[in-house]
């Protein structure tokens, strides 16, 4: 039986102490279900901002999308979980990643290292994380994921499996990503079952939404995302799962199809798609 649907928003603009709790009751107001924060240089600092998330809110979960591995040490990471979970009335959901763009680790004077000694550390602080909280509330786990080996490591800790729909391109250092076509995230989906097989219980599947459009002209609304991905056609486009494009009723539709073909009923979309997808949580939750 399919888990309820979930909405996050993840915001990644800071802005001052009134603007910040304003934007974030209007993503109550919206209803998503989950408000969270990227881990990235220039963004958001998570912690301070999901405090100030959970003062201003009342309903949703408060969520990192997703911490970078690579910032923190585990023992450090751990008392500001324990100390967040706390002062947001344990509304933390704590998502990990294992960090994909080199320049921000180059600007914090930070070794990035190769991805095998990324996800050394990620799966270190993990078990770290497990030890080092054991003694206090749970938090949910929320692991990013597409390589085999995250794969792996994402079934065997993860309460959540989050798939971005798109892969790094190989030699950025900036975090440039391609999107992933459907058939690939259908055997990066398979490839997670089959390791997941041997749990007690489902996972939640999370997908990442890039754009999302309500619009009686795609092929207008998806002229971003074609320069900065030339190799695709405009038909190509509208088929990635990281777009949702098309009417109120088409995007809909485009939910529950990804329900359907992939398991996804937690999806997260980005700051400036906050307010049309409200439009669409409000849809699917009226029928």
């Amino acid at each position: 039986m399919a888990l309820p649907f979930r909405f996050g928003v993840n915001l990644l603009v800071a802005g001052p102490a009134e603007e910040w709790r304003a934007k974030c009751r209007r993503a109550e107001e919206l209803g998503y279900d989950v408000i969270l924060v990227p881990d990235h240089l220039g963004m958001v600092a998570p912690f301070p901002a999901l405090v100030a998330a959970a003062g201003a809110t009342e309903r949703p979960r408060l969520g990192t999308f997703v911490l970078n591995a690579g910032f923190w040490n585990p023992a450090l990471l751990a008392r500001e979980v324990a100390t967040t979970d706390a002062l947001t009335g344990g509304r933390l959901e704590l998502g990990l990643g294992t960090g994909y763009v080199q320049a921000e680790h180059d600007t914090a004077g930070l070794p990035y290292g190769s991805p095998r000694e990324r996800v050394d550390h990620l799966l270190r602080t993990v078990e770290e994380l497990s030890r080092l909280l054991a003694d206090g509330p749970r938090v949910p786990l929320l692991i990013g994921a597409n390589g085999d080996r995250m794969l792996r490591l994402t079934a065997e800790h993860a309460d959540i499996a989050a798939f971005t729909g798109a892969r790094p391109v190989p030699g950025s250092t900036t975090g440039t990503l391609e999107p992933l076509t459907p058939e690939e995230l259908d055997e990066r989906v398979a490839a997670y079952h089959r390791l997941a097989a041997g749990r007690p219980g489902p996972a939640e599947l999370n997908l990442l939404v890039q754009v999302v459009a309500i619009t009686d002209d795609p092929a207008a609304a998806l002229q971003p995302l074609l320069t900065r991905q030339p190799q695709l056609t405009v038909d190509q486009a509208l088929e990635l799962p990281l777009v949702l494009a098309g009417s109120l009723e088409e995007i809909v539709g485009q939910v529950r199809a990804a329900r359907e073909r992939y398991g996804f009923t937690y999806f997260t979309v980005l700051e400036p798609n906050m307010e049309p997808f409200g439009q669409v949580i409000e849809a699917l939750r009226a029928e």
